[in-house]
């Protein structure tokens, strides 16, 4: 009997979950059944319209949902700019637990032959800060040259930084930290204070973190001042707001400096166009019917006697249904908003059969994530002006990789050399030079010399540090609404010497920092045309910013880089500019967290497949997303999430060893081998 397999949108864990379908090993025999074989169908659906291939009739809005490449005047040839997820935590391959990385991210991309692209894509150690009108570095920061806040015990003599870590003690072993997915899994379970506190502190030793919001214990441990330098210098609002505790600790613990990024030379949304060709490819090749529908949404779904019945809707009218049919298996790919007005669609009326999104357990446990606003805003230039102003931007940095090590070999650096220092001794640990990013070419050439036991002539000198150059991406950090900048600079794919374009992400902001600038989308003259709830920008692609935010995001500019007296004439006017706001539908968020006082464990193993919360139920409609996911705001969680459905529920092989690094949390399972 033909089967038909439905995946409501057409992003990271709904293309994944497409791709695993058709490619895949089986892990028994059981799991044969629900493969799809010749003849069947894979229906993809999604609200969006992307620009995925030729093949298909498309769109302008570039592929990824809350990934959005954007080209300098829509070239794909010319620097680029990410207006939305812009880059992964790079995985070494080895399979040791304590090798961090995104492991799925890195296998897709190793997959579908996008290594080639792969390029370091890190974080400065000397951040530039304008906070309460200084201008400072990080490495200026000293008890003589204090950061402008009254924190206790001279913490503003210290990285904002510092803060993260001083809450991280109240509960972490310095001597015996969570190292892996799985310890830290068990760190959301049972963290604990573990520190005697004073009687005048709200929260004392024994008390769970699962159970405080995160802006609570900060505020409380920190103080008022503490707390402001912290969140301000950190440069994101939405790692301190009120969240799960524990889950904050590790999230700050990770997202620090020194972590090892990268991105695609072409673009992060070309990982979903070479996603999507692949699995127009392997349909074809297997006979698979492949059906995608965009400008298409899910209207509702209900399972009546045993099947599965769903309702769409188009995206001229999103709130009426067109159409209604039937599925074997429903993957709802989508974001929290987007499964809310799924289920708001049988919420208020009678009907037939079971409705899984609004039982009360499942309700409970999908308010479970919290919606993380956020906006960015990009800048094209014809020069990298940020280079030459009183206060410059830091970027300037090395890193030796691969590529590198072959151009070196190229231009005849002694081979013995290249081997000490692409030899590793210990296969469980990260060399100590490659893929590790210096900031200071003293740093990377003692390193080297220490690697080859030898000094390193002028020449060499200067072929390494030729070869081994790749500037940072900042970012620059200030208490104004832009928040953070991010230097992206020339980029692009074909280099055009006269012509050369630089880019940066003039703002990049969350929270409530959002609705700052959704009141400079219109001019000074212009009046609300379109109800908020109906504003679809983020599905449109980038939109071309006003003059008066255009201005203002100059005013900030010119503050962070030449100072609080500065001019905004001071920054040129760009050569394009334009937006992505994440806070409109039908994503309302750019990224989810985790509230305070839930299992996070319970709700990632249980989401999934909701009808698991619902006693005597059994329906094949699952959840897939990095909201519910052990890496939230990743797409590697959007990954994971879908991985863990394919195994544990149809049968397939994972792609990857879990065992050293479970996709979702295990809730206190043993792996088995």
């Amino acid at each position: 009997m033909k089967k038909t397999y439905s995946i409501f949108g057409a992003g990271a864990s709904g293309l994944y979950t497409a791709w695993r379908l058709l490619d895949h090993e089986l892990e028994n025999k059981e799991g044969a059944a629900k493969q799809l074989k010749a003849g069947d169908v894979l229906e993809l659906y999604d609200w969006g319209d992307y620009n995925f291939t030729e093949t298909y009739e498309h769109g302008k809005r570039p592929a990824g949902a809350r990934v959005c490449t954007w080209h300098y005047e829509n070239d794909a040839n010319n620097s680029y700019l990410e207006l939305g997820g812009m880059r992964y935590s790079a995985w070494n391959g080895l399979p040791a637990p304590k090798n961090q990385g995104h492991r799925l991210v890195s296998t897709v991309i190793k997959k579908l032959d996008l290594e080639q692209f792969s390029v370091p894509f890190n974080v400065s150690d000397n951040t530039l800060f304008y906070l309460r009108t200084k201008n400072m570095y990080l490495n200026d920061i000293t008890s003589t040259n204090p950061a402008p806040y009254n924190v206790d015990h001279y913490g503003a003599s210290d990285s904002p930084d510092t803060g993260f870590a001083t809450i991280e003690t109240l509960a972490v072993d310095p001597n015996a930290p969570p190292k892996t997915r799985r310890e830290w899994c068990e760190f959301y379970q049972n963290g604990a204070i573990n520190v005697e506190l004073p009687e005048s502190s709200v929260y004392q030793k024994g008390d769970l973190l699962k159970n405080i919001g995160y802006w609570n214990l900060m505020f409380d441990q920190l103080g008022s001042e503490g707390f402001a330098y912290t969140a301000d210098g950190n440069g994101y609002t939405s790692n301190v707001i009120n969240w799960n505790a524990a889950v904050a600790i590790q999230a700050n613990d990770e997202f620090t400096p020194g972590s090892q990024y990268k991105t695609l030379t072409t673009g992060y949304s070309s990982m979903f166009n070479a996603l999507f060709q692949a699995i127009v490819e392997l349909a074809k090749e297997k006979g698979i019917i492949l059906e995608y529908h965009p400008n298409t949404r899910l209207h509702s779904i209900l399972q009546i006697d045993g099947v599965i019945h769903y309702t769409l809707a188009n995206r001229d009218n999103p709130n009426k249904k067109t159409d209604s049919k039937t599925t074997d298996a429903a993957w709802m790919a989508m974001p929290p908003y987007a499964l809310d007005l799924v289920a708001q669609a049988t919420r208020y009326q009678d009907h037939k059969g079971l409705d899984v999104l609004n039982h009360e357990r499942v309700q409970n446990y999908l308010s479970s994530a919290i919606q993380q606003p956020s906006y960015k805003v990009g800048m094209f230039f014809d020069s990298p002006w940020w280079l030459s102003t009183p206060y410059p931007a830091p970027i300037i940095g090395y890193e030796v990789t691969d590529v590198v090590l072959a151009q070196l070999a190229a231009e005849g650096f002694p081979d013995a050399y290249i081997k000490a220092i692409q030899n590793n001794p210990d296969q469980d640990t990260t060399n100590p030079i490659i893929n590790n990013p210096f900031s200071s070419s003293d740093d990377l050439i003692n390193a080297a010399q220490t690697c080859t036991g030898v000094r390193l002539t002028l020449k060499e000198e200067s072929q390494l540090l030729n070869a081994a150059t790749r500037n940072s991406i900042g970012p620059s950090i200030t208490d104004t609404p832009i928040r953070q900048v991010v230097y992206f600079g020339n980029n692009a794919l074909l280099q055009n010497p006269q012509k050369p374009i630089y880019g940066i992400l003039a703002s990049y902001d969350d929270e409530q920092f959002t609705s700052f600038w959704e009141e400079l989308e219109y001019g000074n003259n212009d009046a609300e045309k379109v109800p908020f709830s109906e504003n679809y920008q983020p599905l449109r692609g980038p939109k071309k910013a006003t003059d008066v935010m255009i201005k203002m995001l100059r005013q900030q500019l010119a503050a962070l880089h030449f100072g609080p007296q500065s001019d905004y004439e001071d920054v040129p006017v760009p050569l394009e500019c334009k937006y992505m706001d994440w806070s409109l539908p039908p994503f309302n968020a750019g990224y989810h967290a985790y509230a305070a006082h839930y299992d996070v464990c319970d709700v990632q193993d249980k989401v999934r497949k909701p009808s698991q919360m619902i006693k005597d139920a059994d329906a094949d409609i699952f959840i897939v997303g990095e909201a519910f996911s052990n890496d939230q705001a990743w797409v590697e969680g959007a990954y994971c999430t879908a991985e863990s459905v394919l195994n544990d529920f149809f049968g397939i092989k994972p792609l990857i060893d879990p065992i050293p690094y479970p996709f979702i949390c295990p809730c206190g399972k043993t792996p088995q081998p």
